[in-house]
């Protein structure tokens, strides 16, 4: 059995899409299994459809608005460039006035997951052999878990897909059966192990970040870009120990592993949705993947 298992990352997921792309349409692999966290879960339904140009357009052309319905923060460039966030008080004061329990919610990606998935293609998916699961963090039991398609109607499985990639603080916290739920990579950033316990021989692996730090953080400005700071040191702990448990359980199981990390760093700030941005980015994850295999493919024919 063959997965393909694309870790969390925000905006950085075209660069999934890109890698992905690939895969399936020039090297024609075919998947059993999708897995995904956050912006992975995102991605996984539309590619195990086969669905690629619909989940392109879709990831090549959202903005903030595409994703937040109240928008803690305000987007402004640097004098160098670059993009960073800055608090918007107004809003913060104003969710906070009215009970909420996070700076901003995200409503709007709700909608635009409804609207991008239909009723009819989410059936269509469940009566095929592929499976999709999205990871989710369940904040008031302390767990990690796994919600695969097969065990939902399709209003359940649109809000699984949701709350895994709701991002707390800045995104909405979701109260569902019960308990608090928030995004899947707060506790399982990149889901390799649970690929391998659900039968994967092979397991193809988006990582969103460098295979080694580039980058020393800036200096925190604000509030929010300190606890950005913090949520990228968390994750990037999670991330790097999901990744070592994996390759472990791998070794155990003879399961071959292919691991696909971003090339460079695309962005400090996933947060920040830009068109023209993660437009390069899903070509870069095409080209990445291109150069990825064909050294491969040179290395071997060497050995041989």
């Amino acid at each position: 059995m063959r997965a393909l298992v694309i870790s969390g990352g925000g905006s950085k997921g075209a660069f999934a899409g890109g890698v992905s792309q690939y895969l399936m349409e020039e090297l024609n692999y075919e998947y059993d299994l999708f897995v995904g966290t956050s912006t992975g879960s995102l991605l996984i339904s539309h590619l195990a459809l086969g669905n690629i140009k619909k989940i392109k357009d879709i990831f090549t052309s959202v903005n903030q608005k595409s994703i937040f319905s109240s928008q803690p923060f305000k987007v402004i460039a640097t004098k160098y460039g670059d993009k960073e966030i800055k608090i918007d008080h107004w809003t913060v004061a104003r969710n906070l006035m009215k009970g909420k329990k996070t700076f901003g919610e995200s409503y709007n990606l709700r909608k635009l997951i409804a609207k991008s998935i239909t009723q009819e293609e989410f059936a269509t998916l469940k009566e095929s052999h592929k499976n999709v699961v999205v990871t989710v963090s369940n904040l008031s039991l302390n767990q990690v878990e796994y919600k695969a398609i097969n065990d939902f109607d399709y209003k359940d499985f649109i809000d699984w897909i949701w709350i895994s990639c709701n991002y707390v603080p800045f995104m909405s916290l979701v109260v569902k059966n019960g308990c608090e739920y928030a995004d899947g990579g707060f506790g399982s950033m990149v889901p390799i192990e649970e690929a391998i316990n659900r039968g994967a021989t092979t397991v193809d692996v988006v990582i969103l970040e460098t295979d080694v730090t580039h980058y020393n953080s800036l200096p925190s400005t604000n509030v929010f870009s300190l606890l950005t700071s913090l949520h990228g040191f968390m994750f990037d702990r999670v991330e790097k120990q999901n990744i070592r448990i994996g390759k472990f359980v791998a070794s155990n199981k003879n399961v071959i592993i292919n691991l696909y990390y971003t090339p460079t760093v695309l962005t400090t700030n996933s947060l920040i949705f830009d068109k023209k941005m993660m437009t390069t980015w899903w070509q870069t994850g095409i080209n990445y993947a291109k150069r990825k295999n064909t050294d491969l493919n040179e290395i071997k024919a060497e050995e041989s």
